[in-house]
């Protein structure tokens, strides 16, 4: 038979395309696909031939698509709900993407694929590429940006955003400058409210996005003037009205607490803490539930830390009764719970130091729970950051107590924003600024590698693997 290049076995190869990458519809000014239809295929003879032309085809269109990544398959497709079923060619090709992204370095060369994404550039930006930059680029970042936004369900879309925000600055710069980051923001905090439903990976990956854009004083402002109306994947209280901020408030305690009562993970712990802190000083106008959660996870926090210590006294009690009874490690367990509490000590003191009126709910939920505090005043691990958390206690409750009892919500807020005009701000003592910044493991690639083919295992649309093929490779114990 002789070739027929614009027909694949019994289909056009228009369709066949189509059936191939699950895009409904090929625009003729897109190059992707432009490139694709001039190709010339030979028309098969027989299943088997045509068999052996369906899958080089998927391989050219996996070579050839690479750029698909960059817009999710949004380009000349249907928005659709399942982003990995409709388009399995961007799905192809950002797996591919991310593998060799992920490729270490050679010996005498970095990784080109690593070096591409780190310094790829905005099709608006016309300043030259440096000379030492040698697999430049340009791409459309605002299409980028919205193909990002809309895929955040994806483990691999996260990755992927990640990998763009920690290496290339452009990007970061990009982002950050972008005046619809709840656009952004709201998938990955969503991610994080679903915890329970995410593996690690994915909820490690949407935190530590969140810890780089904390790094940002600009971010930390914005965000507390994105005003939401009715979140409504947010199931424990109904939020009618609420900042950015307050909400990304609201779901890094969550996760938090979550993470105290079931995974127990220092590291997520450690991050989560390092996003609020980073925030801390920008807190402004904080929402009432955001203010009180702030006070109550220091209340879970405080609970925590009497507990072991009465465990630790009993168990002295004991091991002084019997010396074969060996002593359980309470004061491993005391360190890291105290940690903690000095964190979210630093926090609510940086709040209070920084944009104390900005944020009369805070002192509102702080003089609430006052009696917390109380323990904390004079032990030793604490005693210096608790000075000006005890100053505005002590300010505020005595302007109350002039004002007479029993006062309304609304006077004691009517009070609270007074007296903080006539707070000495003099008294309050000065702390370093509390900034935090990721920095990648010394060898990423042993979270990195694997995670990513654990990514192509699972999701890999029509690739098969036989697990008993599959080989592990344990890492030298020299």
């Amino acid at each position: 038979m002789g070739s027929n290049s614009s027909r694949i076995g019994d289909l056009p190869k228009n369709e066949y395309l189509k059936k191939l990458s699950g895009t409904e519809s090929i625009s003729e000014n897109d190059p992707f696909w432009n490139q694709l239809l001039s190709f010339s295929f030979p028309a098969p003879t027989s299943s088997s031939e045509l068999k052996l032309l369906e899958e080089a085809t998927i391989s050219v269109c996996r070579s050839l698509g690479l750029w698909t990544v960059f817009t999710l398959g949004g380009v000349g497709s249907k928005a659709a709900a399942s982003p990995e079923l409709s388009s399995p060619l961007a799905n192809q090709s950002l797996l591919l993407l991310l593998v060799l992204a992920n490729l270490t370095d050679a010996s005498d060369a970095p990784n080109p694929y690593r070096q591409a994404i780190m310094s790829f550039k905005n099709t608006q930006d016309s300043s030259p590429f440096p000379s030492s930059i040698p697999h430049a680029f340009q791409i459309n970042f605002n299409s980028l940006y919205t193909a990002l936004c809309e895929q955040q369900t994806s483990d691999q879309a996260t990755l992927l955003l990640y990998t763009l925000l920690h290496q290339n600055s452009n990007i970061r710069t990009y982002m950050l400058a972008r005046t619809d980051m709840e656009n952004l923001v709201l998938p990955i905090l969503e991610i994080l409210y679903h915890v329970e439903e995410r593996n690690s990976h994915h909820v490690y990956m949407a935190l530590i996005i969140l810890l780089i854009l904390t790094e940002d004083d600009g971010f930390n402002r914005s965000i507390h003037e994105v005003i939401l109306k009715n979140i409504t994947w947010y199931s424990e209280r109904v939020l009618t009205e609420i900042s950015l901020g307050s909400l990304l408030i609201l779901v890094v305690i969550r996760t938090i607490q979550y993470n105290m009562t079931r995974t127990r993970d220092k590291y997520l712990h450690t991050n989560c803490l390092a996003a609020l802190a980073n925030m801390s000083a920008q807190f402004r106008s904080l929402h009432q539930y955001a203010a009180q959660r702030i006070i109550s996870l220091f209340s879970l926090l405080s609970k925590k830390h009497n507990k072991v210590l009465e465990q630790a006294t009993q168990s002295l009690r004991g091991s002084l009764s019997s010396n074969d009874v060996p002593l359980p490690d309470y004061a491993q367990d005391l360190n890291v719970i105290e940690e903690v509490i000095r964190m979210m000590l630093e926090i609510i003191n940086s709040c209070l130091t920084n944009s104390l009126h900005h944020n009369p709910n805070l002192v509102y939920a702080l003089l609430y729970k006052r009696d917390l505090f109380e323990q904390f005043r004079t032990h030793p691990s604490f005693q210096d950051i608790m000075q000006n958390i005890d100053l505005v206690i002590s300010f505020f409750s005595s302007r109350l107590l002039q004002a007479g009892a029993e006062l309304s919500v609304e006077r004691v807020l009517e009070i609270i924003k007074q007296g903080v005009v006539a707070l000495p701000k003099d008294r309050l003592k000065k702390f370093p600024e509390l900034k935090f910044k990721y920095v990648e493991e010394e060898q990423p690639e042993e979270f990195f590698i694997p995670y990513v083919w654990s990514l192509v295992y699972n999701s890999a649309v029509g690739l098969y693997w036989n697990p008993q093929d599959i080989q592990l490779f344990t890492m030298d114990s020299d």
